[in-house]
């Protein structure tokens, strides 16, 4: 049994209507708050004794004897389980498509992304384009810096382009880098790149590669991690100067250390794959995130994988207080979601 069958319709009711009005006013609720709405005919005393019962529950906390109640993380979570399915409205996900395939490269949609969420829900708006191992090649480019140093360029078939400045042990021409760029792409365009890789590994380890100047020069960018710059996923983040407008009960260190944590990349990262380690299109909602870190306590993440054309995923979500308008924030995150999942490669 979940936890939310053990409460009764009235009680789940009444806990409901506590979490929308501690949402709306962030002020502690009293039973005649409740008592006050025309849907349930119930007397201040007997509400106030359903409140007793949720706080022994662990739904509600009270400040002190004579305030009122605020929800605590398992209320918010039932709260959550209660919504009823939203409807993505047509029109919305097409305006938010084309705003994102006008965007075009993979690297812009991921930013125009977050963007777009911070501004929908004035929260902390994440979108994560996270490259496989199925990633379709497209074409690369190599370009001579130096006499040994040469930049990279690895264009996949989704429009991420990955780039990397590499030195030589020995030098190269621009005519000789040029001779590898024609050979890979006339070789390998559209293949997946982990059968590009074990193609290139097979042919190398032939005793006629040591002869082949194309494959020996070739060699010494694979060895400097050609094809690997592929695996650096592409991560935005906007809106972090929001919080400050939460009303988080952090102090000022508190505050400035969950600053410095949404600062790193790979922290980020594994906050959308613990907590939104769900199947792809279905949205999941994590409440409290102190677990990530102490900073992030009073802090909820709604967000939704989705499958990108071309081999990759995709992570979009919106990090924002427990005291959030959930319905708005949920319906963002599905509409930009979906509509990022339905770009053409």
């Amino acid at each position: 049994m979940n936890e939310k069958s053990r409460l009764s319709p009235r009680s789940e009711q009444i806990l409901c209507s506590v979490v929308k009005a501690y949402i709306e006013t962030g002020e502690p609720v009293a039973s005649g708050n409740i008592s006050r709405l025309r849907r349930y005919k119930l007397s201040p005393a007997s509400i106030r004794a359903v409140m007793a019962e949720l706080s022994a529950e662990g739904y509600l906390t009270q400040p002190h004897t004579s305030a009122g109640r605020i929800p605590t993380g398992k209320a918010y979570e039932l709260f959550v389980n209660s919504l009823p399915g939203k409807r993505l409205l047509q029109n919305e996900l097409g305006r938010i498509r084309e705003q994102l395939v006008d965007a075009g490269r993979v690297e812009d949609r991921v930013e125009r992304a977050s963007h777009m969420l911070t501004e929908m829900t004035k929260g902390v708006g994440i979108t994560a384009a996270i490259p496989t191992i199925s990633q379709t090649l497209d074409q690369v480019e190599l370009i001579l810096l130096g006499e040994r140093r040469v930049l990279m360029i690895v264009v996949t078939r989704d429009k991420m382009v990955r780039d990397q400045m590499v030195v030589l042990d020995e030098t190269i021409t621009q005519d000789q880098l040029t001779s590898i760029r024609n050979y890979l792409n006339q070789n390998f365009s559209g293949w997946v790149i982990a059968d590009v890789q074990a193609e290139l590994r097979r042919r190398m380890e032939q005793t006629s590669a040591a002869y082949d100047s194309i494959l020996r020069k070739l060699i010494l960018l694979y060895q400097k991690g050609l094809l690997d710059v592929y695996l650096e996923p592409e991560v935005h983040m906007e809106g972090a100067t929001n919080l400050v407008a939460f009303e988080l009960h952090l102090t000022k260190e508190r505050l400035m250390e969950l600053f410095s944590a949404l600062e790193e990349k790979k922290r980020i990262l594994h906050l959308l794959d613990r907590f939104l380690a769900r199947p792809a299109g279905e949205l999941g909602v994590r409440i409290g995130l102190a677990d990530e870190h102490p900073s992030m306590g009073e802090l909820a993440l709604i967000g939704i994988s989705v499958e990108l054309p071309g081999g990759s995923a995709a992570k979009v979500a919106v990090l924002g207080p427990l005291r959030m308008d959930y319905e708005r924030v949920m319906s963002a995150v599905l509409h930009v979601g979906r509509a990022f999942g339905s770009l053409p490669s």
